[in-house]
């Protein structure tokens, strides 16, 4: 996932992208049947879809409709009002192509606007993964009206995401930090720009938010982002929405709840789980077998449908990330 926020007189322009795992030859491979050169159209209230056929288009339009109310509603308590203008949302979709999408909106003294929405990637993953985050995107864009911390906006719509998506998070995850790719809480949190190595953010991004979550529940989350990013002392409303006295608390009580099999480790490797932080060494964590973690029902516990993971590969394109 990638937002670029460019300031301008009085607005902001976000751009936040899907980032899926996908071989760089699939996303640049050409292929008649994603092509939106003979695209057909479906309008709905909210939505003006372009899709290969127009049985897609009506699908995605209604899913998409469908999830701009079901999310909000899970998210902010209540349905967003109908937009000005409809988002025009492109769609390519084809097995070869990997999951990932685009979203940009404008940010200008309290309003946003300006939706533009793009996807991509098999059926299955479009309507199930790929949309749903993109439309959790507009739902916080149109309740905060400002840009959200990286990590935070990332990590919250990638919880929307089909399992098997969120099986490939839990499994890098787990390999970043056992290759020294974890980023310390106090360097993540004070992150406003994506950084050059993107996924370790997106993984670990979204793993603490299902951390807080699940201990603390959505709308304790929204308060915490809400009062956070008021002042930016991420220190203090830590300490004021759930208890640590600092970040490094907050890391190393994560640290514990990965380590307790949520999501599932590798028990056959060797290697520690840790973050990078050469400042800040791992300290002992507490037993997490007395709080009030250990009985909240954890998606991690859940038997997560297997999904291959392809090589690695990004394609650069149009100030966008796909991978």
């Amino acid at each position: 996932m990638e937002a670029r926020l460019t300031r301008r007189v009085g607005a902001a322009a976000a751009v936040v992208a899907l980032v899926g795992v996908a071989a760089e030859v699939a996303a640049q491979r050409p292929a008649h049947n994603v092509s939106l050169r003979r695209a057909a159209g479906y309008r709905t209230a909210n939505f003006v879809v372009q899709a290969p056929t127009a049985e897609l288009a009506r699908e995605i339009g209604e899913s998409a409709e469908e999830l701009r109310e079901s999310l909000a509603i899970e998210w902010v308590g209540q349905p967003m009002p109908q937009w000005s203008e409809p988002c025009p949302i492109q769609a390519k979709v084809s097995p070869a192509l990997g999951a990932g999408g685009a979203t940009t909106f404008v940010f200008d003294r309290g309003t946003v606007f300006g939706w533009e929405m793009e996807v991509q990637g098999s059926r299955e993953r479009v309507l199930d993964s790929v949309l749903p985050h993109e439309i959790t995107h507009t739902v916080f864009a149109s309740y905060f009206r400002q840009p959200l911390p990286r990590w935070a906006d990332e990590g919250a719509c990638t919880t929307v995401e089909h399992r098997s998506e969120i099986a490939k998070q839990e499994r890098l995850l787990i390999q970043f930090l056992k290759t020294g790719k974890g980023i310390p809480f106090s360097k993540m949190f004070a992150m406003k720009e994506y950084p050059v190595d993107i996924l370790p953010l997106y993984s670990q991004g979204h793993s603490l938010t299902q951390f807080l979550i699940e201990g603390h529940g959505k709308q304790e989350f929204l308060e915490f982002l809400a009062d956070g990013m008021q002042d930016e002392n991420w220190r203090r409303v830590v300490q004021k929405h759930y208890g640590y006295d600092s970040l490094y608390e907050l890391q190393n009580e994560w640290l514990g709840w990965v380590r307790a099999d949520r999501p599932r480790l590798d028990n056959r490797s060797d290697a520690p789980v840790q973050l990078a932080s050469a400042n800040e060494p791992i300290t002992p964590i507490r037993d997490l077998s007395q709080s009030s973690l250990a009985k909240q029902p954890s998606v991690y516990a859940q038997q997560l449908e297997p999904a291959p993971t392809p090589p690695m590969a990004s394609v650069y394109s149009g100030g966008k990330v796909w991978r």
